[in-house]
């Protein structure tokens, strides 16, 4: 892989003329500053979105669909039919009909917007189907043009939907009757309390109408680490610059020979994966029998933009794995990687193969098993997060990312929003702060805002090597030069994907099949990227998929081949994983290892994670 980072070419004499220096990447690309300034101004403007990546889209389609009179055609018809289907619900103005009528345009069963029986009642239902009319026309027009790129079609479908969502007349309080009857009903009282959300939400303080108290300010989580979530007994055996290392605290009297090491992501912080007692994976594989040694990123500043994927696999990676040989006696390592975590372990996993095998350089630490939860390798379909990997765009948040040395943790967090701006902004708002209704936070969705940053240099590497060019699935990410296959990988692999996941989608996390030979437990669990891997043992409505025993073929399957040879098993996939976990372990169990560290590092979970 080649390097990204900036170096100026200019002598130390020249370094106090910053408007007349000119930089260059590693792939030789030359970087004035007075562009990279004027780009970051524009994406503070824009929120980090290209607006020449946007503008190509949209000239793309345009041109396309301005000669494909054929497509024009099934456009008007569809606007004839639409035109046609008003007479029945406008037919609710007669006093003879009844006041309530179906939808003609029922929403999508994933849009809750109009679920209130308010919206079939005139005049609420002209206006929720003219807007579904909408949505379903500005579908058909942006989807299914001859000649227009795929990536250019989604992120004109994209941004159409952004729009439309933006004008339902769902968020409009003097338009949605759901809001029109709460504030009948409570005087007034729900915006009053929409009110005090919003000053909370912005640092502000406000008496609750309800309870006349002050609300909880908004950068103060409602479960803090080491009181209320990470609470699983343990020490930091190491630290360096970039990540803690944590043993966990045996709860048996003899643990697997085999220990287990977690490599999490570090766009968030590791206490998913160890949030409550009730459903911490890490208190899981303890109370199972596995000494267990989690890493704990660093959350990076400005100091820290020219960290790259390289460190991020020297001192975190490999560092943790040296670390555990010389605690474990050099035993074979579980390894377990979520998320970005585990696109990382893969590509270390297959280094470290590469290494052993042609004798480059001494063995870190033998590895068991490898275990990816949610993780990408193959980054050619990546779901919706491809709506924002091209070379425009990642010029854009290259230039975001220039002056503050990081991508903002709300940078990120927003980019994710937008995703589903549906649910996770305008239904929010219309929630939060014109019916002054807020859900009480749980341990997942507390975590879930205690954000982290990503350095300048290893997110511009990540994206631009991974998603942009698919160097890894494509065999030219390179590790000290040389470029790497995860073909030489070959220990035993169980890959998790999740079904509702717009991060990694399953389908695409199922790809490893193609880029290795490695004996592959692959499980498709219900629920969505976090809530599907945060599944333990007796949490309702939790299930997995798996393929029978007596179907395994080494033959390749397609994912919907796999889909429709899966059988539903009910339950946590942790109860699963563990038997996998014990079947690629020795029988042989051992005395249960205590952590033994310097006391000046202290006990779990460390001083990283309180890094804000």
């Amino acid at each position: 892989m080649k390097s990204t980072q900036v170096t100026p070419m200019t002598s130390t004499k020249d370094q106090d003329k910053p408007h007349h220096l000119c930089y260059l990447t590693g792939d030789e690309i030359a970087v004035n500053p007075i562009d990279m300034a004027l780009q970051n101004q524009i994406a503070k403007l824009t929120g980090g979105i290209s607006p020449a990546s946007v503008l190509l889209a949209w000239t793309d389609w345009a041109i396309h669909l301005a000669v494909s009179p054929g497509k024009q055609m099934d456009l008007i018809n569809l606007l004839q039919k639409q035109v046609l289907e008003w007479p029945g619900f406008l037919s609710a103005m007669l006093p003879a009909e009844s006041k309530e009528n179906p939808p003609a345009q029922p929403p999508a069963a994933q849009d809750n917007r109009f679920q209130y029986p308010g919206w079939n009642s005139w005049p609420y239902n002209a206006m929720s189907q003219t807007f579904l009319q909408s949505q379903q026309f500005w579908h058909e027009a942006t989807m299914g043009i001859r000649g227009v790129t795929g990536h250019h079609e989604n992120v004109v479908n994209f941004t159409a939907r952004q729009l439309l969502d933006m004008m339902s007349p769902s968020n409009f309080p003097l338009l949605n009757p759901e809001v029109i009857e709460a504030t009948k009903e409570s005087a007034g009282k729900n915006l009053l309390s929409g009110a005090a959300h919003w000053m909370q939400d912005n640092g502000l303080e406000m008496k609750s109408p309800d309870n006349h108290q002050h609300t909880r300010p908004s950068d103060q989580l409602a479960y803090q680490p080491g009181r209320d979530v990470a609470l699983t007994p343990g020490k930091v055996i190491f630290r360096n610059h970039l990540i803690e290392l944590i043993q966990y605290s045996p709860q048996t009297s003899k643990v697997y020979a085999e220990p287990v090491l977690i490599v999490p992501s570090w766009i968030m912080k590791y206490y998913i994966l160890d949030l409550s007692p009730h459903n911490s994976m890490v208190r899981f594989l303890v109370e199972q029998g596995h000494t267990v040694f989690m890493i704990s990123w660093r959350n990076p500043d400005r100091n820290d933009r020219d960290l790259g994927m390289h460190d991020y696999l020297e001192l975190g990676l490999y560092a943790a794995l040296d670390k555990i040989a010389h605690a474990t006696h050099h035993q074979p390592i579980h390894t377990v990687g979520y998320c970005l975590g585990g696109t990382l372990l893969a590509i270390g996993a297959a280094a470290l193969a590469k290494d052993n095998a042609t004798n480059t350089k001494p063995a870190i630490a033998p590895i068991a098993t490898v275990s990816l939860l949610a993780a990408q390798t193959d980054f050619r379909e990546p779901g919706e997060l491809g709506l924002f990997i091209d070379e425009s765009q990642l010029a854009m948040l290259d230039a975001q990312m220039w002056e503050q040395g990081y991508l903002a943790g709300e940078q990120m967090t927003g980019s994710f929003q937008l995703l589903n701006s549906r649910d996770l902004i305008w239904s929010k708002l219309m929630r939060d702060y014109q019916l002054g209704i807020r859900n009480e936070p749980n341990d997942l969705m507390s975590w879930n805002a205690d954000t982290t940053r990503m350095p300048y240099r290893m997110h511009s590497e990540y994206l631009k090597h991974l998603f942009l060019h698919n160097d890894l699935a494509e065999g030219r990410y390179e590790v000290n030069g040389h470029a790497i296959a995860l073909n030489d990988i070959h220990a035993p692999m169980y890959v998790v994907g999740t079904a509702k996941d717009h991060v990694s989608p399953w389908r695409s996390v199922y790809k490893i099949h193609f880029l290795t030979g490695a004996p592959i437990e692959f499980i498709l669990a219900s629920g969505g990227h976090n809530a599907g891997i945060v599944s333990e043992p007796g949490h309702a409505h939790r299930s997995f998929q798996i393929q029978p025993q007596n179907q395994h073929s080494k033959a390749y399957a397609d994912p919907d081949e796999w889909l429709g040879r899966a059988q539903t098993q009910p339950g946590s996939w942790w109860i699963h994983w563990q038997e996998w976990l014990k079947k690629h372990s020795e029988g042989n169990q051992v005395k249960a290892r205590h952590p033994h560290a310097d006391p000046e590092l202290g006990d779990a979970p460390g001083t990283y994670i309180f890094e804000k």
